[in-house]
C-alpha cells in the first residue's frame, strides 16, 4: 500500500472512532444581540463570576483581615451540579436597558442540537425561591423565553413563568433556583400560530433559543436583566460558553 493511501484511511478510522465516542448531547450556547437600530441598549455575554457556584472555592481571611489564611470549597444549594468544564463560574448575562418598545433583544442561540427529539428543556437562574418572586432576575411570562422550531414546521414559545416550569428548586439556596420544564412529565410549550399549550416531547429540534426583549418598564421587578446558568438541554447541562461583550 502507498505511504499517502494509509495515511488516507488511518485517517478516516481515527474520524470514525471520534465520532462513535462523540457526546452526542454536548451543544454550544452561543450568545448574541438583535439591535438593527444601533441603540446600544442590550446585552448577552457569557461573563466570568456570575454563575451559580458548583465545586468553587472561596478564600478565608486571617484574623486581620489583611490576607488570605486559606480556601473552603463551595457549592450552591440550587447547583449540586454543573456544567463540569466551566472553570470560572461563568454565568449568562442577558439584559435590555430602557423601554421594551425598542426593537432590541438579548439572546443566545443553542447550536448543535439539531435534530435532537426534545424531552426536557431549562436552566439555573439567579433569583430566589421561586419564579413568582419579584426579587433577582426578570422572569415573566415573555422573557427570557425559550423560542423552539421543531422540523415538522411548528414555531413555539416557552417563558420563564408560562407555562410554569413543574420543578422550580432552589435548595434553601439564598439567590438561585433551578428550573426544569419535561423531564419527568410532558414537555410543554405555546404554539406561536394557535396559542394553545401543546406537548412538544419528542418533537425534533429544528433551532432552539433563549431571549430576553423586556425592558425596565416590566414589573414587578423593574430590572430588565436576568442571570442563567447551566442551560439544560435533554438533561446535558452548559454553563460556559465564548462571550462578545465589548
Amino acid at each position: 500500500m502507498r505511504p499517502y493511501a494509509f495515511g488516507s484511511v488511518l485517517l478516516a478510522t481515527l474520524l470514525l472512532v471520534a465520532i462513535a465516542f462523540a457526546d452526542p448531547h454536548s451543544f454550544e450556547v452561543r450568545t448574541d444581540e438583535f439591535d438593527p437600530g444601533k441603540s446600544f441598549l442590550v446585552q448577552g455575554a457569557w461573563l466570568s463570576g456570575i454563575g451559580c457556584p458548583t465545586d468553587a472555592m472561596i478564600a478565608l481571611p486571617n484574623a486581620t483581615f489583611t490576607d488570605v489564611d486559606g480556601h473552603a470549597p463551595f457549592t450552591d444549594p440550587a447547583c449540586p451540579t454543573g456544567d463540569p468544564e466551566d472553570r470560572r463560574v461563568e454565568g449568562l448575562l442577558l439584559v435590555k436597558t430602557g423601554p421594551t418598545t425598542n426593537f432590541a433583544s438579548a439572546g443566545a442561540k443553542i447550536d448543535g442540537v439539531r435534530g435532537q427529539p426534545l424531552t426536557e428543556l431549562g436552566w439555573d437562574i439567579r433569583k430566589p425561591e421561586s419564579a413568582a418572586d419579584p426579587r433577582g432576575s426578570h422572569c415573566s411570562a415573555g422573557a427570557p423565553r425559550w423560542n423552539i422550531e421543531t422540523k415538522d414546521g411548528d414555531f413555539f414559545f416557552l417563558g420563564c413563568s408560562s407555562p410554569p416550569a413543574p420543578v422550580q428548586e432552589s435548595n434553601g439556596s439564598p439567590g438561585w433556583l433551578r428550573m426544569r420544564w419535561g423531564g419527568s412529565v410532558p414537555l410543554q410549550a405555546f404554539n406561536a400560530s394557535t396559542g394553545a399549550l401543546e406537548d412538544i416531547t419528542g418533537r425534533q429540534i429544528k433551532s432552539l433559543s433563549i431571549v430576553f426583549d423586556e425592558g425596565q418598564d416590566v414589573g414587578p421587578d423593574n430590572f430588565g436583566a436576568a442571570i442563567l446558568d447551566n442551560i439544560d438541554v435533554n438533561g446535558a447541562l452548559v454553563g460556559k460558553g465564548a462571550t462578545d461583550a465589548d
